[in-house]
């Protein structure tokens, strides 16, 4: 038995509510049920599962205790990650939902795979990779 899919990841947003607001309204995720931890954050869901876990980057026992003590939860403690990739559809529509809201991105073509890339930052700087196959006939 091994690994299956992706679960989540957790961010340290250094502004909660920007970063809720990007992943919300740019990118399209929905805020949806989160336990009721004694921190502030948020789950944000794709498809009905929760993707994309928001934490504050603000010091609390309650997150330390939860997630461990870090001095800097910003910083570099916890390895370097480059990106996290996500499969889209409908290309020229989310192409146009990045222009829509202003966002700055790589568009990339992959020629074997005929597959469309874009790359934004969210926020906090973490680089977010798009991939979008052609539709199948």
């Amino acid at each position: 038995m091994g690994l299956k899919t992706i679960e989540h990841y957790f961010i340290y947003a250094k502004d909660l509510e920007a970063s809720k607001k990007f992943y919300e309204t740019v990118l399209g995720f929905e805020v949806g049920y989160r336990p009721p931890f004694d921190f502030k954050g948020y789950w944000l869901y794709l498809g009905g599962s929760p993707c994309v876990h928001l934490g504050t980057a603000d010091s609390s026992p309650e997150l330390d205790y939860y997630l461990g003590a870090r001095a800097n939860k910003t910083g570099p403690d916890t390895g370097a990650l480059d990106h996290v990739a996500f499969r889209g559809e409908d290309f020229p529509e989310y192409k146009a939902r990045l222009d829509q809201h202003g966002v700055e991105y790589r568009h990339r073509e992959v020629p074997d795979m005929k597959l469309q890339q874009l790359f934004v930052k969210d926020p906090d700087g973490l680089t977010l990779e798009f991939n979008f196959f052609p539709p199948q006939a």
